[in-house]
């Protein structure tokens, strides 16, 4: 604790002047603060994430783990999304949220420094299979933090930033974490093809790492005031009126269904894809670590410099009519990437392999990345009134649980059983019935937008 108290002592800087003269806005003592912390935050984040972004293909390359396990990876980091019914009612009995965050963060983040421990031999790990089950555990855990440490913070930005400075402030951090994965998930690439296994030296870093960026968000300054609910029902009680709640929401308002029926549809086709796409870069398409950074590299970048094209266009237009676009870019880079099968024509800048027809999966993909990172966190929000917003964000972060239960490892069955082909154009008539629904809901039924 004396170590983390004098890290965020050095951290203590004036960079915040130059940026307050840089957005043109006057910060209070308060907001300075809560800025320096949020700015470290995303930096060290913005490091994890560039670290997770390989993370698959680690798993697949590296650890020669088989398809079903990496399935299971993927869907670890949404299937507890699920249980989000039941950690909003234990989240609001808690008081002391701080604490909460930093204990969180030991328990889920100090189990990464036993990778450090692992074999630097892929024949060393292939006679002790238990590796790979030990990866995946770690994993589980670390994702376990997911559902306590992302709503809070908002809670703790939102009580500290004023509303009319919490978007550029907001939007400020999370650029610079961009900025971080991107550098990071490009040098990790190298790294990793120069050493298959740097990850063991390397997650360890991410351990301490996750454990300060916690420590340092659950330093911004939070007041209790109101914020806790008392349990004055039981605890099974408060959860059958949350998913009544929650279903009542898809019975009453029809549109915001049509919504999450074409999201599942997308979702399904997501889920099975992802995991079938890792496999395909390594067994079909022999990518090594650089390229795999390369291409989620260029996508992140240009998907970056789109959103604020499609941050205007989404306060304008229906959210299903939005949804097409978002339905439609990954359908086209999921049809460019499956073409590389019948034209593999390819050339190499330095270690990196390009193929032709991954020039298109990148422009797709990035108008996906670009638009999802819109109507995954607000779309559902344009359905109800601005006080409904967490309910209905809960029902879809809900049922973005639900479909991870079954669709990553689907995606598995159906690739080792008719391959690569058929379960990209299964997912590809997915989106098609999606776009369909999307655009038969508008037709049918306008919605007003909150």
């Amino acid at each position: 604790m004396i170590f983390l108290n004098g890290f965020v002592f050095l951290l203590n800087t004036d960079y915040t002047i130059l940026l307050m003269r840089f957005l043109s806005i006057s910060l209070t003592p308060t907001e300075k603060k809560t800025l320096n912390l949020h700015v470290w935050y995303s930096v060290i984040e913005g490091f994890i994430a560039g670290i997770l972004a390989l993370n698959e293909f680690v798993f697949i390359k590296s650890l020669k783990g088989n398809n079903y396990q990496l399935g299971l990876l993927f869907q670890f980091s949404v299937i507890l999304y699920v249980f989000l019914i039941f950690l909003n009612e234990i989240l609001k009995r808690i008081n002391d949220k701080k604490k909460l965050l930093r204990y969180t963060a030991i328990i889920t983040r100090l189990p990464l420094v036993l990778l450090f421990f692992f074999p630097h031999s892929a024949q060393h790990i292939a006679n002790q299979p238990f590796y790979h089950f030990i990866f995946l555990g770690i994993f589980f855990v670390y994702y376990m933090a997911m559902p306590i440490i992302y709503p809070n913070i908002n809670l703790f930005l939102k009580n500290s930033y004023r509303n009319e400075h919490f978007g550029r402030l907001y939007g400020f951090a999370t650029s610079i974490n961009k900025f971080v994965m991107l550098i990071v998930t490009f040098l990790y690439g190298f790294l990793l093809d120069i050493d298959n296994y740097a990850f063991t030296y390397i997650f360890p870093l991410v351990a301490i790492g996750g454990i300060i960026s916690v420590y340092l968000l659950s330093l911004i300054d939070y007041d209790v005031y109101n914020d806790v609910i008392e349990a004055k029902e039981a605890f099974m009680t408060s959860v059958k009126k949350s998913l009544y709640n929650m279903i009542g929401i898809l019975k009453r308002n029809k549109t915001y269904l049509h919504f999450e029926i074409g999201f599942m549809f997308y979702g399904f086709a997501f889920m099975i894809s992802i995991t079938v796409i890792t496999i395909y870069f390594d067994k079909a398409l022999n990518l090594n670590y650089s390229s795999v950074a390369f291409y989620k590299n260029i996508y992140n970048i240009i998907s970056i410099a789109l959103l604020p094209y499609f941050g205007k266009l989404i306060d304008k237009i229906d959210p299903r009519k939005f949804a097409v676009i978002t339905f439609v870019s990954i359908l086209l880079f999921i049809l460019s990437l499956s073409l590389t099968d019948f034209f593999p024509q390819h050339f190499y800048i330095f270690k990196i392999k390009i193929y032709y027809t991954m020039i298109p999966y990148l422009i797709f993909h990035s108008i996906f990345a670009a638009t999802m990172a819109l109507l995954w966190s607000i779309g559902s929000a344009y359905f109800c009134e601005k006080q409904q917003a967490g309910d209905y964000q809960s029902v879809h972060l809900s049922l973005t649980g639900l479909r991870a239960v079954f669709a990553p490892t689907s995606g598995v069955i159906i690739y080792e059983l008719f391959g690569f082909f058929v379960t990209f154009m299964l997912a590809i008539a997915a989106l098609l019935i999606a776009i369909i629904l999307m655009f038969w809901s508008y037709r049918n039924d306008k919605v007003i937008k909150y």
